[in-house]
């Protein structure tokens, strides 16, 4: 098991540039991901191989984004992230479909993204309708012998068990971001291993507190200032069998972004060779 990192480009990104970043910071594996459609080219993915052998970095997984309004909140966010609202559906599927294909060019067998507020209720038209859509994207993943992940945070752990039963395809999993599921106030990640355990491919490390009010998510903070019991998580991926990395997120920029992905690492580094007895 690594500590990963998770990296963002865009169309006009250098992308050498970023690879020699974490390289810097002596780390060997990443999440890439992007939100910029035109990113999704021949020419980004030749520059993407480029560079991930030149400075022998492993990509874990392709996390894609999707254009189109998007607001992280308990009232518009139903309505306007993932896959979930009708009137950006068609055009961001197209994208997540476009996203397997460049995850393809670059050698990348996990492709990771929001899927949005999946209802609670399974007799909620709009559960299958999701449910459909999902095939789609898995089906298409299963072609390029790639592997489709929910990233956690909008759903509880049993209606993300049940989407994953319901789709009923042996490509599709979870990557389990701990501070998401507690930012949205959605379970614990320590208990939530209990419920879908078998299906985590990937984890982010980060942190966050619960929401303090029906309308705002819980604040990202620092990793071991939140409320993820990072001693426990790490106990329970081993229990669980997990096998993969552990790519830092940290969700803002500067320096104090990098300051805190070292911090980060440096803990997580710890607990992996307590847990583990490894790197």
């Amino acid at each position: 098991m690594k500590v990963g990192v998770l990296v963002e480009i865009f169309a006009d990104t250098d992308i050498d540039s970023k690879f020699v970043e974490v390289s810097h910071m002596e780390i060997e594996s990443i999440q890439l991901v992007t939100w910029n459609r035109q990113a999704l080219t021949d020419e980004v993915a030749a520059e993407v191989n480029e560079a991930a052998a030149k400075h022998g970095i492993h990509i874990t997984a392709f996390w894609c984004g999707w254009e189109g309004p998007k607001t992280w909140d308990f009232y518009d966010g139903p309505i306007t992230l993932g896959l979930i609202p009708e009137a950006y559906r068609f055009e961001r599927l197209k994208m997540i479909l476009e996203g397997c294909d460049f995850a393809g060019k670059i050698n990348v067998r996990d492709v990771i993204t929001h899927v949005g507020f999946m209802p609670e209720n399974p007799n909620d038209p709009k559960y299958m309708e999701i449910i459909s859509v999902i095939k789609v994207i898995a089906k298409k993943c299963k072609e390029r012998h790639q592997n489709f992940l929910f990233e956690t945070g909008q759903e509880t752990p049993v209606v993300l068990m049940r989407a994953i039963e319901d789709i009923g395809m042996d490509n599709v999993g979870i990557n389990l971001d701990p501070a998401n599921l507690i930012m949205y106030g959605k379970g614990n990640p320590v208990d939530a291993l209990d419920v879908f355990g078998q299906y985590v491919w990937g984890v982010h490390g980060k942190d966050g507190c619960y929401p303090t009010d029906g309308y705002h998510l819980g604040k990202e903070t620092p990793l071991g200032e939140g409320a993820v019991n990072y001693d426990l998580f790490i106990a329970k991926l081993k229990a669980v069998g997990y096998q993969g990395d552990i790519t830092i997120e940290r969700e803002i920029s500067g320096s104090k972004q990098k300051e805190d992905i070292l911090h980060a690492k440096k803990i997580l580094e710890s607990l992996i060779r307590t847990t583990w007895g490894c790197e």
